[in-house]
């Protein structure tokens, strides 16, 4: 197993995943809610920029590798995962919401797996509209967990809301375009 610089990014995103959490459960005398949201925010916003980060110094620094590869789509659905299991429980995020981005996950993780069996994982390879849908979740989930109201006038709630509905919406997308071009490798494969 590798371990460079954006290994090392892609770790502290999985290592924010717990501090994620907690910050929510913390002892109510330690913390005011407005705290706990923007504390929870900031690291969620820190975990999307160590997202791209990683990326593009791993292309940058040509430290590329199939472990990287494999460890930043894992650690980025799951701090999505918990991000959405707080707010789901704060009730500040629909249960189909949940549903649907956490199911697209594990369906299409599958698919892929799957696909790689079979000696077909280019087909289900990442595309412009996965990467938008990754990046309408990074965008709607701060706003969600800051729940406040910014500048005198932006509801964060509200416009989170907004953008989760059409994260959902191409969360639905991507999985369908990934399925699309996965079914004429498993339809020539199941011969």
């Amino acid at each position: 197993m590798p371990f460079n610089l954006p290994i090392a990014l892609t770790w502290l995103r999985v290592a924010a995943i717990p501090l994620l959490v907690a910050v929510f459960y913390l002892p109510g005398n330690w913390l005011t809610p407005f705290e706990k949201n923007l504390i929870g925010t900031i690291i969620f916003v820190f975990a999307a920029i160590t997202d791209w980060l990683d990326g593009f110094l791993a292309r940058r620094m040509k430290q590329e590798s199939a472990f990287g590869q494999f460890l930043d789509p894992v650690a980025d659905k799951l701090i999505v995962a918990a991000a959405l299991l707080v707010l789901l429980n704060m009730d500040r995020v629909q249960v189909w919401v949940a549903l649907i981005i956490i199911g697209r996950e594990i369906t299409i993780s599958a698919l892929r797996e799957w696909m790689a069996l079979l000696g077909a994982g280019k087909s289900v390879a990442v595309h412009m509209v996965g990467k938008l849908k990754t990046t309408a979740q990074l965008v709607a989930i701060p706003f969600l967990l800051l729940n406040d109201t910014l500048f005198g006038w932006l509801n964060c709630a509200q416009l989170g809301t907004w953008l989760i509905w059409i994260a959902s919406f191409l969360t639905l997308w991507s999985m369908f375009y990934y399925m699309q071009k996965a079914l004429p490798q498993l339809v020539e494969k199941g011969k």
